[in-house]
């Protein structure tokens, strides 16, 4: 059993030499297909990833009433601190708010010796983005202390939506272009199926086992997808590198950033090359299914 195998991988790589131009139109068809598979991989896990760190950085601003002294302001912090779920609570005073809006807004926002009309507020993060509206609504409850407390919720609404569509969407679309991928590949090396009948035929005459004459195919099929999966890996790369260094270091000015390139680059090669493969050796398996009638 171990020699047919061996056998059948030389035979297989024989077939890829022998059908020169066939080999290389379905090695195309798979590099093409991956290139784009793979571009739309990246594009998806790095708007989850974002979409994430935006979830991540939502805040509950809780508004201190103008009235409130420190020991209020204390026993509130504490009441903050009970509340379930809450991670961690920074304090902002007024004039750190209006340094702040000024350092935004510049000039605009020169009050010219007048009061500071701003209020200190409280920054609470949750450890959940899950329980933020709940960690809002319970600030809002401690009415004689809190003026407001909010989190931008139309925003943060907006954000985990998307997040949710991108995550639901992202694994429907790399299905659709897996199947593609299978079809595209199927019709081409069907093709080459074609071209060997006789090839076949002579197989059958001599005895050989539909199993016998399955693997050459498959493990052909294999080697299609190992082999156009190459390109997509070096183009997958140079470019997720090149895009890294050029759009994260302004990302990071707000607190997001893009997938590492080291060990997302290596997952992202090993899952394009077993795509590959398996893609090539299904599609092989189909048109060996549905065109030889084994």
């Amino acid at each position: 059993m171990l020699r047919n195998f061996f056998q059948h991988v030389l035979e297989s790589l024989k077939s890829l030499r022998r059908n020169g131009w066939m080999t290389v139109s379905s090695v195309t068809a798979v590099t093409v297909t991956l290139a784009l598979l793979g571009a739309f991989l990246v594009i998806i896990l790095n708007t989850v990833k974002l979409a994430q760190d935006m979830e991540n950085n939502v805040e509950v601003s809780v508004y201190v009433n103008y009235e409130t002294d420190e020991d209020e302001k204390k026993e509130l912090r504490n009441n903050l601190e009970e509340i379930p779920h809450v991670e961690s609570i920074d304090f902002s005073s007024k004039d750190e708010e209006l340094a702040r809006v000024q350092a935004s807004y510049g000039d605009s926002w020169d009050l010219f010796d007048q009061d500071n009309p701003l209020l200190d507020v409280f920054i609470v993060r949750a450890d959940d983005p899950q329980y933020v509206e709940d960690i809002t609504e319970e600030a809002n409850g401690m009415t004689e202390y809190v003026h407001d407390a909010s989190y931008g919720e139309d925003l943060s609404d907006r954000i985990f939506s998307i997040a949710q569509r991108t995550r639901t969407w992202g694994l429907i679309g790399s299905i659709v272009l897996i199947i593609v991928a299978i079809f595209l590949i199927s019709n081409t090396i069907r093709m080459t199926i074609l071209t060997r009948k006789q090839e076949i035929q002579v197989m059958r005459l001599v005895g050989a086992k539909n199993g016998y004459i399955r693997w050459p195919f498959f493990l052909e099929g294999g080697w299609i997808g190992l082999i156009g999966s190459i390109i997509p890996i070096i183009l997958m790369y140079t470019g997720y590198n090149k895009v890294y260094e050029l759009v994260n270091p302004i990302l990071e000015r707000s607190n997001f950033s893009l997938l590492q390139p080291g060990s997302f680059n290596w997952q992202m090669g090993l899952l394009l090359a077993v795509i590959g493969i398996v893609i090539g050796s299904v599609g092989s398996a189909f048109s060996m299914r549905r065109f030889l009638k084994f």
